[in-house]
């Protein structure tokens, strides 16, 4: 029994370090679609650009190379656009070593983290030392995420790098995730914008609204200050294209223009509110993490939930105080589940399943529904000092006549 208490499965403990893998994934299929992209694109004007090269040679041999003014035109033409397709290659090439060395250090990250996923398939069980040591590193993972995601983005890179652990972490991606939040709560969508253009296909793939989102806020923006004619011109241009998928949105929005910010007419308050820009950071946030495949709470609570959940009974969110707080209480609680720190998250989890219950010997159920061994109740009852026939709740401190206390019968 000992050994499979102790026994190690090394696959339920990697249900929670998947994210480990999935986030270099993404950034490896995005640099290489970005590649891909600059690839296509400058390898088109390359062969567009020779193709009319050749053409113009061609009818340059048939004139003989001079032109109107008698003079010849192949030489020049022909060295320009050389010049053209050989800077175009060359801006290509540092493009591409940049994105090369960005997919360098993506692959030694994941090859750490594959390292580190593997060390756990080497321990014996749960006793070795080496599964603390692992189990240290884990906690610190979930710490860093827990600390990115809060948006402490130094703290996190300090214990990163107090605790050897920059390669196993994502710091970069999470602090650009909280410094584009950071500028829509304050009112400015151009970067998150950058950042729609450059995931734009997989964006439109996702079939995603932010872009639209954040286009329309903008043009919200334009009518709040006035700037109808300006107004009309960018939702032409940025609005029309989505009307079969945002007709409606799209004609409230038309309506802005004849109600002005000061009217309080439903539903032009809510697009004026400032709210939406709140909203608007939390669905960039939400897109962002679902476009690489991240969970949208923090691991560390994913953890704590799991750990919650084997603990947590229906005593532990009940209407009565806990013990701690309830004065008339004559019990000590200990249960994490009814602390102050881990009450609320608590709450979303599920019960434990117990296969087997403990019940006080002799048991009675009082008036208000719980349950003690008879024998308990009449031993506080004399600690307490109360009249003959008279009982408490150890847990509420209610009293009743010994008379209402009825006999359970477990069957």
């Amino acid at each position: 029994m000992a050994l499979q208490t102790t026994q190690l499965n090394a696959e339920s403990h990697l249900l929670l370090d998947q994210p480990l893998l999935r986030l270099p994934h993404e950034l490896l299929r995005k640099t290489f679609k970005t590649s891909q992209k600059h690839i296509e694109r400058d390898s088109g004007f390359l062969t567009t650009t020779l193709k009319e090269a050749t053409a113009a040679s061609r009818r340059s041999d048939n004139t003989d190379g001079v032109d109107s003014s008698g003079q010849t035109a192949t030489g020049p033409t022909s060295l320009a656009s050389l010049d053209s397709m050989i800077s175009r290659m060359q801006g290509l090439k540092r493009k591409l070593e940049v994105l090369h060395t960005e997919e360098k250090t993506v692959l030694e990250h994941s090859k750490k983290r594959i390292t580190h996923l593997e060390d756990l398939y080497g321990i014996p069980n749960l006793v070795d030392e080496a599964y603390d040591e692992w189990s240290k590193v884990r906690l610190d993972r979930l710490l860093v995420d827990s600390l990115l995601r809060s948006g402490y983005g130094e703290s996190a890179k300090m214990l990163a790098k107090e605790k050897n652990i920059e390669d196993l972490v994502d710091v970069d991606v999470f602090v650009q995730c909280a410094k584009i939040e950071a500028s829509l709560r304050k009112g400015s969508t151009t970067e998150c914008l950058a950042w729609c253009v450059e995931n734009k296909n997989t964006l439109r793939k996702n079939k995603s609204t932010l872009e639209f989102d954040l286009r329309l806020q903008q043009y919200i923006e334009l009518v709040r200050a006035g700037n109808l004619n300006e107004a009309i011109t960018y939702s032409k241009k940025f609005l029309a294209p989505h009307q079969e998928s945002h007709l409606p949105e799209i004609q409230k929005a038309a309506a802005l223009l004849a109600c002005p910010p000061d009217r309080k007419w439903q539903p032009y308050k809510d697009l004026y509110s400032h709210e939406r820009w709140d909203h608007l950071a939390t669905t960039f946030v939400s897109t962002h993490h679902n476009l690489y495949n991240l969970p949208t709470r923090p691991l560390l609570h994913i953890a704590l939930s799991a750990g919650l959940s084997c603990l947590k009974t229906p005593a532990c969110h009940s209407s009565i105080a806990s013990s701690l707080g309830n004065t008339a209480s004559s019990t000590t609680s200990l249960c994490p589940i009814c602390s102050t720190e881990l009450n609320d998250l608590a709450k979303g989890v599920p019960y434990a399943h117990h296969g087997r219950s403990a019940v006080e010997p002799d048991p009675v159920v009082l008036p208000n529904g719980r349950i003690y061994g008879r024998a308990r109740l009449q031993e506080l009852s004399l600690k307490v000092g109360l009249p003959p026939n008279r009982v408490r709740d150890p847990t509420t401190g209610e009293e009743f006549d010994e008379s209402r206390v009825k006999k359970v019968y477990i069957s």
